[in-house]
């Protein structure tokens, strides 16, 4: 194959990413777009940010925004997110620029061209009272499968199952809380019965190299059978139906794509923004096409994508590779975006400054590649501080330090004449947990990627054990000199082999050994399993230091505090997103530790760079707190000015932001994530005591 187009999972933009979506999508796709570079493979890296559907236009009602608004500034959010953490995407495009606006419209109007849809007319359900069609997301029941109550018409969020409104118990309206109608409109069907007897199931069963998790997914779509599925929606906040021969403009009012039928070709037209004069060649002929997705968007990329490549032809290739992966959770939970159970991506690279690699470490060591797995903040400190501090990092540490005190930070020289067996053997050890690297690399097992690479330190470490240079140096230079020139070429090695998986350890290594590897050279040693050798005697060093930095108790707790007490960025003290249950019982004692008292807000404002939180001023009786809350999404600072609130007067003081947050006001939370301020029936005395 000439070419390979990699795409990532357009992340919705009603929203930031977290290290859910990093773990599932976006690591392992970087990962493997960097291996294939460095194997000076043709490439490419597309992503962007999916900008339509329902859940943003949710979001937008409840903010009093327009979706583009909220498009804006979260696609902003995700992209310098993943700008900072080293995600190389080659473009992140996003779906509501003209240029995808355009491909969409343009794809549908090929395909309907073709005949490839059925019209038909069909009763959808309606909220006469907000005098609209409801699409899947705005309708709201009972889940047939767990008996979840606030079950999405196209997905329980609980149970993960994937539904259709006509399965939800007793649905209601997103949008108005009242039961919907059923109203006839017209809609253009994608008939997925017929294409899985003419394609899908050859194109599936062909597919045995995919994941089993993967294949196993889509074969079960196939056994049940599937059905023909809208690709319009009647709704004003998407990509509007192109011109349709023989249908008036009155017919194509308030239509628009299904998102799951524009979004994929956000990958297409991303690839028409990127390289406008060439973008066929990675869309057809000798390409491969390969989509890295969480396995919530498994029928997508791999039944409904594939099915929409193939009737468009003209040379389009389908995707040959849908490395999907499980769902990770977060300290026993699921991660839930909903209610704030999540770790930001963006919050973490401001809370934790440059540590990006120490992120992709744990992550990748813990991605569930083949079922859920779990991340927790004492497991991310025991990772970093045992693995990469205790052993790449010590590492490195080692090396340059005693080659700046020996030999001023330059190489020494390397004689064959000492430690030939064990130099030897540890190259021949190197050599093999290279060929593991790339191996495993290539077929998408990262997680065991990860381990040949750490096994590389590993070996330099115990060479350096066995042969005690900073013992040698005074009864025999020249061994001392030859086991450091070892060393050196060791590290030199895994500085090469760690770009994919940890880029700026790459990069402070490279700086570090003053190390500039020439392309070939890369290409030799990705390609070929061409280890570099010792460098030149005299080869000058740069300044030596530390590559890692322990993870100490109190970030730690910061961070778990910041879950227990996510009530600071939602205002809830709920410590789980499940627990709906009664909590355990108090006694009254307990209870009398609160000190609970009205308060008055006096001043509003935003938190600088932070989205969430707005710094609030109470009148507590007689005395002025400050509060950072996290409702900077919910509610305008000039709109709760003045407004009673309950308040935690003896919370133990928390900095936010630079900004020391003295208390906590209490909300209650719906089921659908809205805020309401709990306060007294009657103005009150601020300051007033509750009991």
């Amino acid at each position: 194959m000439k070419r390979t187009t990699v795409t990532a999972a357009l992340p919705y933009a009603n929203g930031p990413v977290h290290i859910g979506h990093v773990a599932g999508v976006y690591l392992p796709a970087d990962i493997y777009v960097r291996y294939l570079r460095n194997c000076g493979r043709e490439v490419i890296f597309i992503c962007g940010s999916d900008e339509h559907g329902v859940p943003i236009t949710l979001r937008a009602r409840k903010e009093g925004i327009t979706p583009q608004e909220v498009v804006d500034r979260y696609h902003n959010i995700i992209g310098r997110s993943f700008k900072d953490f080293g995600i190389s995407f080659d473009i992140y495009s996003r779906t509501s620029n003209d240029i995808h606006k355009q491909t969409a419209r343009e794809f549908f109007g090929d395909l309907y061209s073709k005949g490839a849809f059925t019209e038909e007319v069909t009763e959808q359900y309606y909220d006469s009272e907000a005098g609209q069609f409801l699409a899947d997301r705005y309708i709201v029941g009972t889940c047939p499968v767990c008996a979840n109550e606030n079950a999405y018409g196209d997905q329980c969020e609980q149970c993960g199952s994937t539904l259709s409104p006509a399965e939800l118990k007793n649905p209601r309206s997103a949008l108005s809380g009242v039961p919907p109608v059923m109203r006839p409109t017209r809609n253009w069907f994608l008939p997925l019965d017929e294409l899985q007897k003419s394609f899908l199931n050859d194109y599936i069963g062909g597919n045995t190299h995919w994941k089993s998790n993967v294949l196993g997914q889509c074969k079960s779509w196939l056994n049940e059978g599937l059905k023909p599925r809208a690709m319009t929606r009647d709704l004003d906040w998407g990509v509007a139906l192109p011109d349709l021969p023989g249908h008036d403009a009155a017919d194509l009012a308030g239509k628009v794509l299904y998102v799951w039928f524009e979004a994929p070709i956000g990958y297409i037209s991303a690839t028409r923004e990127l390289r406008p004069n060439d973008w066929q060649e990675w869309w057809k002929g000798d390409t491969r096409l390969v989509h890295f997705i969480g396995k919530d968007n498994i029928v997508f990329h791999c039944i409904i994508f594939p099915a929409m490549l193939h009737l468009r032809g003209d040379g389009f290739v389908v995707p040959q590779d849908v490395p999907a992966n499980e769902f990770l959770n977060l300290e026993g939970k699921k991660i839930s975006t909903s209610r704030n159970w999540a770790v930001w991506l963006d919050e973490y690279l401001q809370e934790l400054p440059g540590k990006q690699d120490e992120l992709r470490y744990v992550l990748c060591s813990i991605a569930p590649e083949t079922k859920d797995s779990e991340f927790t903040w004492k497991d991310y400190q025991a990772r970093v501080n045992n693995e990469l501090v205790a052993i790449l990092g010590n590492f490195a540490n080692r090396v340059t330090v005693l080659t700046q005190k020996f030999y001023d930070g330059k190489a020494p020289a390397f004689s064959d004449a000492h430690f030939s067996a064990q130099i030897g053997q540890v190259r021949s050890e190197i050599a093999d947990l290279h060929k593991e690297l790339c191996a495993d690399t290539e077929e998408y097992r990262f997680r065991d990627g990860l381990t040949a690479l750490m096994n590389m330190a590993r070996a330099g470490n115990k060479f350096l054990a066995e042969t005690e240079p900073w013992k040698l140096q005074k009864t025999d230079p020249e061994a001392t000199a030859t086991a450091m020139a070892f060393a050196l070429e060791i590290l030199a090695n895994i500085a090469i082999a760690c770009e994919p998986y940890l880029p700026h350890t790459h990069e402070k290594l490279c700086a570090q050994l003053n190390l500039l590897p020439l392309e070939f050279v890369v290409r030799a040693f990705w390609n070929n399993g061409t280890l570099l050798k010792p460098f030149a005697e005299g080869h000058p060093l740069g300044e030596p230091g530390l590559i890692f930095t322990k993870i100490e108790d109190e970030q730690i707790a910061v961070q778990l505090q910041k879950l227990q007490y996510k009530s600071m960025e939602n205002n809830t003290t709920v410590p789980a997103p499940e627990e709906t249950a009664a909590k355990p019982e108090i006694t009254y004692d307990d209870f009398a530790k609160l000190d609970l008292r009205i308060a008055e807000i006096k001043a509003a404002e935003k938190v600088e760079k932070a989205d969430k939180l707005l710094k609030l001023t109470l009148n507590v009786g007689g005395e002025e707190r400050t509060v950072v809350s996290g409702i900077a999404l919910h509610f305008q600072p000039e709109n709760i000015v003045g407004k009673q609130v309950l308040f935690l007067a003896n919370l133990a003081p928390r900095k936010m932001r630079g900004i020391d947050s003295q208390g906590m006001i209490l909300m209650a939370e719906d089921a659908d994530g809205k805020l309401v301020f709990v306060a007294p029936s009657e103005a009150v005395k601020p300051g007033s005591s509750v009991s």
